[in-house]
């Protein structure tokens, strides 16, 4: 009976110990699998909210969250998209109203920092910062710190269809001036119906954002020398240029499928010149990756970019067009996950791959191989960035709003017929200086 006894007891001891090993090798594999963070400590759940405007990225931006979640199982991240043809700064001040503050979200520059200085975190302590650009962040630095990191590098002007050119006997390489654009467009108007075209150009007054901002940056920048913070120091704008935009706004109107104030970027961009029904528009290499989700033969193959001229120049305007925000009312457990990610994007090398390769992105950050600039919309503004051909981006320094809700706003008063130029003109700047006061 002692043997048998011995004996049992001598297995009990054995199960517990293969019990304790088997629990060490358990927690050992969670902590190789993640499952800790970089203190050796248990790994937190956390949770980070984004809320962010670009569409054209949308897909390949939630398959990239989705393999940051696979290498860090214990964070999850939530995208909500909001733009194209939808107000995104109204969304955003919404959802922060309501009390359904994002973790990260989109800022555009001096005047969205000054907007929302009492949510932005400082992230001059993250490994983007520090890869950042020259002259990237000086839109979004004040006092030492760093209040957002660079989206990318765009660039924007008259994107148009080679082969369209090409069948009309237009070569682009002649187009150096406004003049130049407007016989290039009466060619290929007396010739769209053997194009297959409903106009030569699709402008959509109903974006504010493309007029406002974009058209309207080319002839403002050089009265603040292309520098966003003296735009976001000036008590004024003078509109300097005022008659050449007001030239080019008519000439897009002239050409364009109507009615341009109802006409919007999606049909602007998906419906008309992506299946080839119009020449050109006013766009930036953003695009590309709906037109190639579209046609890939003619995103490849028939796409070019000029610069919408100025004073008999051809400068391509290249800037960054928003920043991403990290919020430091969140915890500090989710505040550092926030961090982490917009790093992993940038500087991992899955990150590196997805930017060049999937979004299509001019990277805004070192220690990137530019050779391979994945679209040839962003090779052409890329190679006129480094001829030193460009021109800045300033309406990120422009009053709050002024640029969309007041001069885009006004731009459609003047092309309804509901207000003369100078009226427009005169409203415009009165605005710009009463936001200044």
């Amino acid at each position: 009976m002692k043997k048998r006894f011995l004996f049992v007891a001598v297995l009990l001891l054995s199960c517990l110990g293969l019990i304790a090993c088997s629990s060490d090798e358990s927690n050992s594999t969670k902590e190789k699998s993640g499952e800790s963070n970089q203190d050796g400590d248990s790994a937190e759940e956390v949770s980070i909210e984004v809320f962010q405007f670009k569409v054209e990225f949308k897909d390949q931006f939630e398959e990239l969250a989705a393999l940051y979640e696979e290498e860090n199982e214990h964070v999850t991240i939530n995208i909500e998209t909001v733009g194209g043809g939808s107000d995104y700064a109204s969304v955003l001040k919404a959802k922060i109203s309501s009390g359904e503050e994002p973790t990260i979200f989109n800022i555009g520059g001096p005047s969205d920092v000054e907007q929302y200085e009492d949510l932005l975190a400082d992230v001059s302590d993250t490994d983007a910062a520090n890869a950042a650009l020259d002259s990237t962040l000086t839109g979004v630095s004040q006092d030492g710190a760093v209040l957002g990191l660079p989206y990318n590098q765009e660039g924007y002007g008259m994107i148009y269809n080679k082969k369209v050119f090409e069948e009309a006997g237009v070569d682009p390489s002649t187009i150096q001036s406004l003049e130049d654009l407007e016989a290039a467009a009466k060619t290929i108007d007396s010739k769209k119906d053997e194009l297959g075209l409903q106009a030569v150009i699709a402008f959509p007054v109903k974006e504010t954002w493309v007029t406002g901002q974009h058209l309207a940056n080319v002839f403002l920048t050089p009265e603040f020398d292309g520098d966003v913070m003296k735009a976001y120091q000036s008590n004024s704008v003078a509109f300097q240029h005022g008659e050449q935009m007001k030239a080019f706004i008519d000439f897009q109107n002239k050409y364009s499928v109507q009615p341009t104030l109802s006409l919007d970027y999606s049909q602007q961009v998906e419906e008309l010149f992506s299946t080839g029904q119009v020449a050109m528009i006013q766009q930036g290499n953003w695009v590309y990756s709906t037109i190639e989700s579209m046609d890939p033969e003619v995103a490849e193959n028939d796409i070019g970019i000029l610069p919408i001229p100025l004073d008999g120049e051809m400068k391509m305007p290249v800037g960054v067009p928003n920043y991403w925000a990290v919020n430091k009312n969140k915890d500090e457990a989710e505040i550092k996950a926030a961090k982490d990610f917009l790093d992993w994007i940038y500087t991992s090398e899955t990150g590196k791959q997805f930017v060049l390769e999937e979004f299509k992105f001019i990277p805004a950050y070192e220690g990137y191989d530019e050779s391979k600039i994945a679209d040839p919309l962003s090779q052409e503004i890329y190679a006129y960035a480094t001829d030193g051909k460009t021109s800045g981006w300033t309406f990120n320094g422009y009053p709050v709003a002024w640029a969309q809700d007041i001069l885009g706003a006004n731009i459609q008063k003047y092309v309804s017929d509901a207000a003369t130029w100078d009226e427009i003109v005169e409203e415009s700047i009165a605005e710009w200086e009463k936001s200044r006061q």
